[in-house]
């Protein structure tokens, strides 16, 4: 009976995760759009921390309920599932994706570099509150630099827009993550009694679960023709959950930070980093690189099962 419950949870949970990013992903543009910003910017920055959300809301909520190694494992879960599952659906279910904009300019250094500071900055097993405040330092260059090259490159005519069209965006981004939440819980009983351990769960479920909203919102501006939209969705959401969600979750404690972490799924995360800026070079993911990621995500989430086995 339980497990029916929790799958009936995880149905409704999703269908509201659905909706929200589609009215999301609409408003986002259009307020984006309203103001001048290009949808690659909007994806980067708007989408990218709306879609984060649950990322940090768990991590939080998991270091004040004592469970601190959740953090570490969501963020360098949901950012391998996010280049790894994301880009690769992505690819898969459009073909090709095409960038209109040249993401190694900045962006990609900026992602690497978020990347590279968590790697040395975990080394000791121990994250700092002054790593803290130089994390959310990054992440505050970061916005300064993408909406300023922004409105250097265009200074279109703004729209008016009308008070649904933020009220949509509200409202989606609440679905979005309640729905993230519910799912998250969800997921998280039903593999509890399937006997998976917790630290497989924080590392595969948890970051899958917190995930959802990028593959959703992701997948769904890809099939709309908003390729420049999913591609910053994922780029962002990764340098938002290394730079926002440590550096937030460590102000509500200490983290814990797991030897499995920097031995495995860590230099994990950095390969897939490096492998998305390489994939994106030519300015276009194609189909046969979406499929090479999608194996990359089934070798990691069969490597950490079979160890917890």
């Amino acid at each position: 009976m339980e497990v029916l419950i929790q799958l009936a949870i995880f149905i409704a949970s999703l269908v509201a995760l659905l909706k929200g990013s589609d009215w999301f992903i609409d408003s986002a543009e259009e307020i984006g759009l309203s103001f001048g910003i290009s949808p690659f910017i909007i994806g980067l920055t708007i989408v990218a921390f709306g879609t984060s959300l649950p990322e940090l809301a768990t991590s939080i909520s998991s270091v004040l309920q004592g469970e601190s190694t959740i953090v570490i494992g969501n963020v360098v879960g949901s950012n391998i599932t996010n280049i790894a599952l994301v880009l690769g659906l992505v690819a898969l279910s459009i073909k090709q994706i095409d960038l209109e904009y040249n993401i190694w300019h900045i962006d990609m250094p900026f992602l690497w570099g978020s990347a590279f500071l968590l790697y040395f900055t975990i080394q000791d097993q121990v994250f700092s509150l002054p790593e803290a405040f130089l994390f959310l330092a990054g992440l505050a260059i970061f916005l300064i630099y993408s909406f300023k090259n922004e409105r250097e490159e265009e200074d279109e005519e703004k729209e008016k827009l009308s008070a649904k069209t933020y009220l949509l965006l509200v409202l989606g981004g609440v679905m979005v993550w309640l729905g993230a939440d519910f799912t998250i819980k969800a997921i998280s009983n039903l593999s509890l009694q399937a006997g998976i351990s917790p630290e497989t769960i924080a590392l595969t479920v948890v970051a899958f679960g917190t995930s959802l909203p990028e593959i959703i919102v992701s997948i769904g501006a890809a099939r709309k023709g908003k390729t420049s939209i999913a591609v910053g969705n994922v780029l962002g959401s990764n340098i938002f959950n290394t730079y926002c969600v440590m550096a937030f979750s460590r102000f509500f404690g200490d983290l814990i930070i797991p030897d499995n972490i920097l031995t495995f799924s860590l230099p994990i995360m950095i390969v897939m980093t490096v492998l998305f800026g390489i994939v994106s070079n030519n300015k276009k993911i194609t189909q046969w690189e979406g499929l090479m990621l999608i194996l990359f995500y089934i070798f990691y989430v069969m490597d950490l099962v079979n160890k917890s086995l």
